[in-house]
């Protein structure tokens, strides 16, 4: 007998010596902060400021996300603004994203954002991120687009990359770190801890497997939205599902769908981040695609021009009529657009990524790269009835069209579509180019239903006491459609809801 225990325990010994040890390991502190982009180290410095015990969970190998892309935020009647006379009083940008949104977004937390925009900015300032600039979103429109300039490390040479919305990312988490706070890296948040129907922690994974509960007295979801989630994105924008993300990696939707298993109600799902047409796989400041998205002439799959082109000032217009038409359409422009887009500049830039009046010497070897490749994304011809058979259309449909825009630039009048006469420009002189274009975005922008402090709501409209979302898994901020009229609205957004997430859950466990 004593043989056979001595076997058995053998057994048991190398079985369990043969398996992974994936022990639990427990964490505690005030708050839990579930992504480690702009909103959620945004709220992670504030909640540290005011004397929480933080730690963040950072899906990727490094802190920023999305807010890694980002060159400004919004702010109305900053003190930079007043002092150089600019005019966009916090009254007339709360109406407007009222008014945009048709009264579909949450305006007590709109009223918020707008109302301590420019304490925000002074806030930034106090950390030593500065503001280069102040410009527009959209072309032409309200100068509330606050550019964070360049940091020491930039000018020194030292970090290359410490300017724009990564010049704050870069502060806040050094700040964070400097002060106790924990950011965990490769380490996602995977389930909320509930207790009697409040949240009391999460649970995470690090990159080796080891569950790791985290005790605290509050959690902020900051995980970026759902752009990354095949299956999300068809179940709530099945307008385009495979819409191009720029800039999103992982964004899969992790922090909703811990929300919902909490009781969170959803708002305004169907709402994406429309960005300037492009194609999958090439960067923003692409030359081959910035000549493309120039506000002159592009035809749907048919060959019919289906838009004012000049719609790319406010690129979500863009994207919402690209997508109406089925997703595809083509650029199609003539040797002399090309000639003076190289040699004299664009007009119409693409935010800081390629400037108004940059020359596209880049242009040639981008554009013959790609028609080396054979992938169907450009094509060039001597003649607009060959270019519309390489495209597939019917040369005579094509033609006409072509016909109508040189109409329209000889007399100066859009007919079709009323585009401003400085956009029209004819497609006469070969050879001609084309390219495609399909949908982009920068994101998703609905999620968890919030109160104005960006407190999570159940679907009865009360809050789920400890859980609060932020930025992009945040809904209520917008419509059916990216708000493009202030300028930094989102990372703008991001950085406040991560503000107003911390003062509250500060208040909150203290009670």
């Amino acid at each position: 007998m004593k043989r056979l225990w001595s076997s058995i325990a053998s057994a048991a010994l190398l079985v369990a010596c043969a398996l992974p040890a994936y022990a639990e390991k427990t964490m505690e502190t005030d708050i839990a902060v579930v992504g480690g982009g702009l909103s959620g180290l945004s709220a992670a410095t504030q909640a540290t400021q005011l004397g929480a015990k933080v730690v963040v969970l950072e899906k990727q190998a490094k802190v920023g996300g999305t807010g890694l892309f980002c060159e400004g935020v919004f702010a109305a009647e900053s003190k930079l603004q007043k002092r150089i006379g600019i005019n966009v009083t916090k009254d007339f940008a709360y109406k407007l994203i009222m008014e945009y949104s048709h009264w579909k977004a949450n305006s007590a937390l709109a009223k918020h954002f707008v109302d301590r925009s420019a304490e925000t900015v002074d806030w930034l300032d106090s950390m030593g991120i500065k503001i280069e600039y102040i410009g527009v979103g959209g072309h032409g429109g309200p100068l509330t687009w606050h550019v964070i300039a360049p940091g020491p490390d930039y000018l020194s040479g030292k970090n290359k990359k410490d300017y724009h919305c990564e010049r704050i990312i870069n502060v806040f988490s050094k700040y964070v770190t400097d002060k106790g706070g924990q950011i965990l890296l490769q380490t996602p948040g995977t389930d909320l801890i509930m207790d009697n129907g409040k949240v009391v922690g999460v649970w995470a994974k690090d990159k080796s497997g080891e569950k790791i509960r985290i005790n605290a007295k509050a959690v902020v979801i900051a995980t970026g939205g759902f752009s990354s989630n095949k299956e999300m994105m068809k179940k709530y924008y099945p307008e385009y599902p495979d819409i191009t993300p720029v800039g999103n990696i992982g964004k899969d939707g992790d922090g909703i769908t811990m929300g919902i298993k909490a009781g969170a109600d959803l708002e305004g799902m169907n709402t994406v981040q429309g960005y300037r047409p492009g194609l999958p796989g090439f960067h923003p400041a692409d030359q081959m695609i910035a000549l493309a998205v120039q506000p002159y002439f592009w035809v749907t799959p048919r060959g019919e021009r289906y838009t004012d082109e000049s719609n790319i000032v406010f690129w979500p217009y863009s994207n919402n009529s690209l997508v109406r038409v089925g997703g595809v359409a083509y650029a199609i422009y003539d040797d002399a657009t090309r000639k003076m887009a190289v040699e004299q500049g664009i007009e119409m830039p693409l935010g800081e990524w390629v400037l108004a009046g940059t020359k596209l010497v880049k242009w040639e070897d981008a554009f013959n790269k790609e028609l080396a490749r054979k992938r169907g994304n450009v094509f060039k011809a001597d003649t607009i009835e060959e270019l519309a058979k390489q495209l597939n259309m019917k040369p005579e449909v094509l033609q006409a069209s072509v016909a109508r825009m040189n109409t329209a630039a000889d007399t100066r009048k859009d007919a079709e579509f009323g585009k401003d006469p400085k956009f029209l420009r004819k497609v006469a002189t070969g050879p001609f180019y084309a390219t495609k274009l399909t949908p982009r975005h920068l994101g998703t922008l609905g999620g968890m239903k919030v109160t104005a402090n960006n407190q999570v709501v159940k679907t009865s409209g009360d809050p789920i006491p400890g859980l609060y979302a932020v930025g992009t898994d945040s809904g209520g901020m917008y419509g059916d459609s990216y708000d493009l009229l202030l300028g930094g609205g989102t990372a703008g957004y991001a950085i406040n809801s991560g503000r107003f997430a911390a003062e509250h859950a500060v208040k909150y466990i203290k009670q």
